[in-house]
């Protein structure tokens, strides 16, 4: 791979993991709810989790949806349940003190795995492993997930950061809730792309 695409996915990479998204907006919500440390296992969830996708998928794994279209769908419905769901318990999660006591925020497995029905992951996956490993060669689809997972730890933990600064206001019943339900709404608008 040159120098000049290295550097164009690497852009595609900052600017793809910082843009709103699932996983952003979750993080956001769960640094406002639980703050940066409880919240390091969902970065890393979602770092590594991402990069495993995109290497799994890069050698062949996209293969199986061309070929039974049904597996695509099933998934789209899995993904459309499950962030609904996301969007429910975002809602009405209780305030930061309160969380703490009584609410856990997304494990390490939980994140890594919720990469598999995230649409907006799959949609990084599939332009860059098509765009800079369109060969499917195995060292470009590991440079892509390594670059990947290099630039979407720290851009995702700027979304917790946002998160922690707006804790402040969320000990007002009032602020948590209208926090919490942008965030819910959100995220289901996250989901219009998937009805298409």
């Amino acid at each position: 791979m040159t120098y000049d695409l290295l550097l164009a996915l690497a852009a595609f990479a900052l600017v793809s993991s910082l843009t709103p998204g699932p996983n952003n907006l979750m993080l956001m919500a769960s640094g406002a709810n639980f703050g940066f440390l409880r919240t390091v296992p969902h970065m890393l969830g979602v770092a590594l989790g991402f990069m495993v996708m995109v290497i799994l998928v890069g050698l062949g794994l996209e293969q199986i949806f061309d070929r039974f279209p049904i597996t695509r769908i099933g998934l789209q419905m899995a993904c459309i349940g499950y962030l609904l769901w996301l969007a429910w318990k975002i809602a009405h999660a209780a305030a930061p003190g309160e969380a703490a006591a009584t609410a856990r925020p997304m494990t390490f497995w939980q994140a890594a795995a919720f990469q598999w029905v995230n649409p907006k992951a799959w949609a990084m996956a599939l332009t860059a492993l098509g765009a800079y490993a369109p060969s499917q060669e195995f060292w470009a689809v590991v440079l892509v997930a390594v670059i990947f997972g290099a630039i979407n730890l720290p851009s995702v933990s700027t979304w917790v950061v946002l998160g922690q600064q707006v804790r402040r206001w969320l000990s007002d019943p009032v602020w948590l809730r209208r926090f919490n339900w942008t965030m819910a709404a959100l995220l289901i608008l996250s989901v219009l792309p998937l009805l298409r």
